[in-house]
């Protein structure tokens, strides 16, 4: 069965604006959000898992591949979303995970990753053998045949877990696959960066031409007919506190080296933050697979904090508060090894990180135990009181427009989730043709 990523190329070709948001996220209410936003238009969905999230060993979801898959679809089910348009990925499918070991351990670790995601059924595989191992060495760039050579040995694996499944399922679909060694790490920059460099079309030119030699020694010269994009860095990234907005301008040598490269487009990770004109000028330019992760879940973290001051202003009685912010920030002191490596300075700037920073490193914390029973005591405590349209203005004004217009519910959960669907009414409007102009607004 033919792999819906295909169409971008397809309609590319044939001078259609096409591309695909892809959205990074294993939080539920985001995914409620994707999915609810997908079926006013029929859309297909992509949502990935980043191998840190996600692995053979729970990653920091406590998820493997196929615990993610039912996951996605156990919402699916609870909100009627047809679940053969939902898209499954991988996202920096390789040994990052385990990049502090020699290679031969961490490239097993990753061929297992790999394999179980394919057999799980994941469609879209991002095979990242960027970063340098444990034994590689430490004073010298890691050679672009060394990136190829194990994203070789990734792709045989995946090879061979799809040839598994059509065993079982001969309709299955095949998976298409990225690949690119100037790879930006998952989650936004750990520092500001002046100087970041799109990446040349030489560079770019050259990661085609070391990967398609290396492939051919491997005998899987007939992957690029499913290797539909090459990771570049276009001059977007995003961090604690700033973010490099995209200039067209600065992209262009390399955009037009894409024109090359038909059956090719990029694919832009980090995109989080960016405005939407951008997002959409980075689809027209050939960046057609636009990554979006930690912008979902600091949009649900700025919806639970409006709840949180709502609730300072409705429930009097201080001891039946939730006191999300509170519990939050007391996991993150308790256990700090998902923000400390991140967020510098004073003291004050440290905790300021923790509660607004762009790259939300309090994202990890959200399925700890604590701050679970926090929020769901929070939706339980101001689905039992009335939230006032003028509390509402004051603390979520794009939602309470919503509200005051009769287009949605001020019940907690919608309320945040409407949060959600502002950022991915961005991404809609970069890949689609005449998106504002529906009359579904």
């Amino acid at each position: 069965m033919k792999n819906k990523l295909l169409d971008i190329l397809e309609k590319r070709t044939l001078g259609i604006h096409s591309g695909v948001p892809s959205f990074c996220s294993a939080n539920k209410i985001v995914i409620e959000a994707i999915m609810d936003q997908a079926k006013r238009f029929d859309d297909t969905v992509l949502i990935e898992a980043t191998s840190n999230q996600v692995n053979q060993f729970g990653g920091y979801m406590a998820m493997t591949s196929v615990d993610f898959r039912d996951y996605v679809y156990k919402i699916a089910d609870q909100i009627d979303f047809d679940k053969s348009k939902i898209i499954l990925g991988g996202d920096h499918l390789g040994p990052l995970p385990w990049c502090d070991q020699p290679a031969e351990v961490a490239m097993e670790h990753a061929k297992k990753l790999v394999y179980d995601c394919v057999a799980a059924g994941y469609t879209k595989v991002h095979l990242d053998t960027s970063m340098k191992l444990g034994d590689d060495p430490v004073d010298e760039m890691l050679p672009n045949e060394v990136i190829a050579e194990r994203g070789a040995i990734l792709y045989a694996e995946c090879d061979k877990a799809y040839q598994e499944l059509l065993k079982e399922n001969p309709d299955a679909v095949h998976p298409v696959y990225i690949i690119g060694s100037e790879v930006p790490i998952p989650g936004g920059a750990q520092e500001e960066d002046d100087s970041l460099k799109v990446t040349s079309p030489r560079g770019f030119e050259q990661t085609i031409i070391t990967y398609r030699k290396v492939f051919e020694k491997h005998g899987l010269s007939d992957a690029w007919n499913y290797i539909i994009g090459i990771v570049v860095q276009p001059g977007v990234e995003f961090g604690v506190s700033d973010f490099h907005i995209y200039n067209r301008l600065d992209a262009v040598k390399l955009c037009n080296r894409l024109k090359k490269y038909p059956n090719i487009v990029f694919e832009g990770h980090s995109t989080d933050y960016q405005p939407p004109a951008k997002l959409r000028e980075m689809v027209e330019d050939g960046i057609a697979i636009i990554k979006v992760g930690p912008a979902l879940t600091n949009a649900v973290r700025e919806g639970i904090f409006a709840l949180s001051m709502m609730e300072k202003e409705l429930i009097e009685d201080e001891s039946l508060r939730a006191n999300f912010e509170e519990v939050l920030e007391a996991e993150m002191l308790k256990n700090d090894k998902d923000w400390i490596k991140h967020y510098h300075g004073s003291e004050l700037d440290k905790k300021l990180a923790r509660k607004y920073s762009f790259s939300d490193r309090s994202r990890y914390y959200f399925s700890h135990p604590a701050v679970v029973e926090a929020q769901e005591k929070l939706f339980e405590n101001l689905s039992k009181v009335e939230i006032s349209l003028p509390i509402l203005h004051q603390y979520m004004p794009l939602q309470y427009l919503k509200v005051r217009d009769g287009k949605l519910k001020p019940t907690p959960h919608e309320l945040v989730k409407d949060a959600v669907v502002q950022v991915v009414e961005d991404y809609n409007y970069a890949v689609k043709t005449n998106y504002m102009v529906t009359p579904m607004f």
